[in-house]
């Protein structure tokens, strides 16, 4: 018996679960249902088809990054198991995959040509979605960084951003007759401070000044990339995905509102600032000026490619940051618990645990945090449409003894934070569409593979997928476009 045949398949609704629908919260008719995930998370593969070392197979193999050694050379295998994946989406009813291009894979060195069997196996993928009726979402970089131009200085150069406007180019080019929607960067910030400031990401460097100036060349790598694409694809739709904190100050003291300012202006500002109004804020520059020189770090047309109009803005929530003034324990950073800390200009902020629940990941569960962050971002750019571009949580998923995969946790989970979506909507905030992370249990970046966010469990040892009870809940709710505004049931 195969995997195929031998997973859970996602049963058909119950008879008598259309009861009491006018209780539900709906949602648009052309609203968006997805799930999302990343190449080096999922694809394995890491030496076939001409691909190279990124960032990530490199400071994988760096003893104690990574948990228990773990790496993403198998990953789940998705390189060799994306028709098995897609028949899950399909399942699913998902309307939309969100997945990530590997530009090792796509162009090793990070210049040049491309290579075409890197490619193909991306135009075998969309076309598979296209078959299933799923909409495919391309994210052109999630953080794997050909190793070379790490070698010739990662993203603290200028020359990073650059060649991303190249790939992008290349990417585009060939798969833009297949594909619509198309996302610049996922996360610029973990990509940016946790890889270069705190250093619990690949490449693991840690010097806050090369953070500051990766965040600005990532800001001028979206710009390249919006104007590469739009260039190769004019009927494009281009976003960003930003992991936007929503930070919360611990009282009302002047102290704690400057601590929360601080963070601000480090973990949304520098990116919202120069991609939405074409500036970097004063305050930013004031916090950080002992580390870089604004002036020569800006080119004088820098910030008109970052700020280059976008179709919609992709935001990315898990939990709020709860922080106050006076400390500088930077170690309790809510990132990785590094001795290094990922916000330069505010080493001396102090951050809490919020109350209440938790995750495996051991983050607060809090969807008014989305609710709250959406009505900053529509307040912010009034006219931008806005996609949850991931939002899930890790749990102790097993099997039970008849191979079952119960996480009612994740059900309540994204049933509340769907809820606070719609409580977005009605207030206005034109949010097109929601995409969980995540569709497989995966590479969890530092984490390996100790920690599961997928609808899909999947076992590491023989890669057998199994749908956990979220995914027939998701199911459901897609059928349906609505959810229930009350806890769900376990």
């Amino acid at each position: 018996m195969t995997p195929v045949q031998a997973r859970a398949t996602i049963p058909s609704p119950l008879v008598g679960e259309q009861d009491a629908d006018d209780a539900y919260l709906h949602f648009p008719s052309d609203f968006l249902w997805g799930a999302a995930t990343s190449a080096y998370q999922i694809e394995g593969a890491a030496q076939e088809g001409g691909r190279t070392p990124s960032i990530w197979d490199t400071f994988a193999r760096i003893p104690g990054r990574v948990h228990h050694g773990d790496t993403g050379d198998i990953a789940v295998n998705h390189f060799h198991r994306f028709r098995e994946d897609v028949a899950l989406m399909k399942e699913l009813g998902l309307k939309a995959y969100r997945f990530s291009l590997s530009w090792p894979r796509i162009q090793p060195t990070g210049r040049g040509p491309a290579v075409e069997r890197g490619l193909d196996f991306y135009r075998q993928l969309v076309d598979e979605l296209l078959g299933a009726g799923i909409m495919p979402v391309a994210t052109l970089y999630h953080w794997d960084l050909p190793q070379e131009l790490e070698d010739a200085g990662g993203w603290p150069v200028r020359g990073t951003a650059e060649r991303f406007g190249e790939y992008a180019g290349l990417a585009a080019a060939a798969l833009g007759d297949r594909v619509r929607y198309w996302t610049t960067l996922n996360e610029p910030w973990c990509a940016a401070f946790l890889g270069y400031g705190s250093g619990v990401h690949a490449p693991g460097r840690t010097d806050p000044a090369a953070a500051l100036r990766a965040a600005h060349h990532l800001n001028l790598a979206h710009g390249r990339g919006v104007a590469a694409v739009r260039a190769a694809v004019p009927q494009a739709e281009l976003s960003i995905s930003l992991n936007l904190h929503q930070v919360r100050a611990l009282t009302d003291s002047a102290e704690d509102a400057d601590a929360a300012r601080r963070i601000d202006a480090v973990g949304n500002r520098i990116f919202l600032g120069p991609i939405l109004h074409g500036r970097y804020d004063q305050d930013l520059q004031a916090d950080t000026a002992h580390l870089v020189d604004w002036d020569g770090l800006v080119h004088p047309a820098d910030l008109t490619a970052t700020s280059a109009p976008l179709d919609q803005l992709g935001v990315n929530y898990y939990a709020p940051t709860l922080v106050s003034g006076g400390g500088g324990n930077a170690g309790a950073d809510g990132h990785g618990n590094s001795r290094f800390s990922p916000w330069p200009g505010a080493e001396r902020v102090d951050f809490h645990q919020p109350p209440g629940e938790l995750t495996a990941m051991r983050w607060s569960i809090d969807p008014t945090g989305l609710s709250d962050l959406l009505a900053r971002v529509h307040a912010e750019a009034p006219e931008l449409p806005v996609f949850i571009t991931e939002n899930g949580i890790a749990c102790e998923d097993y099997p039970n003894p008849e191979g079952e995969v119960r996480d009612p946790e994740r059900i309540a989970y994204v049933q509340q934070h769907l809820a606070a979506v719609h409580h977005a909507i009605d207030a206005g905030v034109p949010v097109r569409g929601y995409f969980l992370w995540s569709l497989l249990d995966n590479f969890e970046w530092a984490y390996g593979y100790a920690k599961r966010f997928g609808l899909v469990y999947v076992d590491f040892a023989t890669q057998q997928r199994t749908p956990k009870s979220s995914a027939r809940w998701y199911a459901e709710t897609i059928r349906r476009g609505a959810v229930a505004p009350s806890s769900v049931p376990a």
